[in-house]
């Protein structure tokens, strides 16, 4: 069964709050949100936190150059307060286009700035004098407010030296378009090295991917949405290089061929790669997807429903609480 969901906001924020409620009354441990160019992240899970009263509430994530890390921390502890306790801090460092267009600021070294921006994060909410930084430096303390030296605080990777840096110092890992057999034969052996870095082992730490999934009798109109969705990512390098060390090269390279045709290079996402991806069909199909990730070493595959599926029956089917479709 999943453990996690992924519920973004779509067009309607009351819409993706009814989901959160019905994936807390369902027995989801957690529900996360994703952060691009729509709803603030962070404000909706404040929306969602309102509105629900167990269910863990994750960013997944929050690209670190959109805030100062002061921001961050403060941001946070408030959220983690409303929430009683259930906020998961989840951090990325994004990718160029978004932080240096939208942003104006820059990624130079996406490793060390990581890391010194979660040490920062982690002293303000630990009460503590933050160290400090070269990119960021500050001396803000939370002042009528507890510190919250427990928040847990997971970092998006994807290369082998950001999964060690999460290994070494974050309390998870959050993973998007990692397949089972890149978790298996990276993500864990990577962030098993960061915990022996550290004297830690992997026992405790939280490794979260990201499951696209859709419960229905469908499969085609399945990818075809999902091809429509990874057409942005098959562009961007840090993806690009993860979807080559997991052995569909020939999809980049198809679709690089078609630069400039859509058509072609929706085409060139192979039906193999969405098969290792994606949890699709009806009940059993969904949930031997998400347990392919659970074999990999993924201690919380957390699904995220497909756009154009139906959110809901997908929601109750990854979590065993939908009667199963006929193929």
């Amino acid at each position: 069964m999943a453990r996690g969901c992924f519920i973004s906001t779509g067009r309607s924020l009351e819409q993706a709050i009814e989901r959160v409620k019905l994936a807390e009354s369902l027995g989801y441990e957690s529900v996360y949100v994703t952060h691009i160019a729509g709803r603030e992240s962070l404000t909706v899970l404040t929306a969602y936190a309102l509105s629900t009263s167990s269910i863990r509430l994750g960013t997944g994530v929050v690209p670190i150059y959109t805030r100062t890390p002061a921001t961050m921390a403060q941001t946070a502890a408030t959220i983690d307060e409303l929430s009683g306790g259930r906020l998961t801090l989840g951090l990325g460092v994004s990718h160029r286009p978004v932080v240096e267009s939208w942003h104006g600021q820059t990624i130079d070294r996406p490793v060390a700035e990581m890391r010194e921006y979660l040490a920062i994060v982690r002293a303000i909410l630990g009460g503590e004098d933050p160290p400090r930084g070269e990119k960021w430096r500050t001396s803000f303390r939370l002042l009528g407010l507890s510190p919250r030296p427990q928040l847990p605080i997971y970092i998006a990777a994807l290369s082998p030296a950001m999964l060690r840096l999460a290994g070494e110092v974050a309390d998870g890992v959050l993973l998007w378009l990692c397949n089972p057999s890149y978790i298996r034969d990276v993500v864990i052996p990577e962030v098993r090295a960061g915990r022996e870095r550290a004297g830690l082992t992997l026992e405790d730490f939280d490794v979260v991917a990201a499951v696209p999934a859709a419960l229905t009798d469908d499969r085609q109109a399945a990818y075809s949405a999902m091809r429509q969705e990874l057409i942005p990512y098959f562009g961007l390098p840090f993806y690009r290089a993860m979807i080559e060390r997991t052995g569909f090269g020939a999809d980049i390279a198809g679709y690089d061929a078609a630069a400039g045709d859509l058509d072609g290079m929706r085409r060139a996402i192979s039906e193999e790669f969405l098969g290792e991806l994606t949890a699709i069909g009806d009940e059993a199909a969904v949930r031997a997807g998400i347990e392919r990730y659970r074999d990999a070493g993924a201690g919380s595959p957390s699904v995220g429903p497909i756009g154009k599926s139906d959110v809901e029956a997908t929601l109750r089917a990854a979590i065993g609480s939908q009667p199963s479709l006929r193929a």
